[in-house]
């Protein structure tokens, strides 16, 4: 699953969505020159700056564990 972040209105309703998936959850600049774990706070906190600074057109997000894909689509579908 990859999914282009467009507007995460709720930061903490996408936080728990994250939160609850158990592999890793990785946010990925389109051109491929970042990418943060979501699951990491430290990298998670250097993510949200980004987002907020570009508006989060430019990222996507996927899970490493194909698992996890139905809480964050839950997340991205409740929007």
């Amino acid at each position: 699953m990859s999914r282009f972040l467009k507007n995460i209105g709720d930061l903490k309703a996408f936080q728990d969505a994250v939160a609850k998936c158990k592999g890793d959850v990785i946010l990925r600049k389109n051109d491929g020159s970042e990418e943060f774990n979501m699951k990491s706070e430290l990298s998670s906190y250097i993510a949200w700056g980004r987002l907020v600074e570009q508006c989060g057109s430019d990222y996507e997000v996927f899970c490493l564990d194909h698992n996890d894909e139905a809480n964050l689509l839950k997340y991205f579908y409740e929007r």
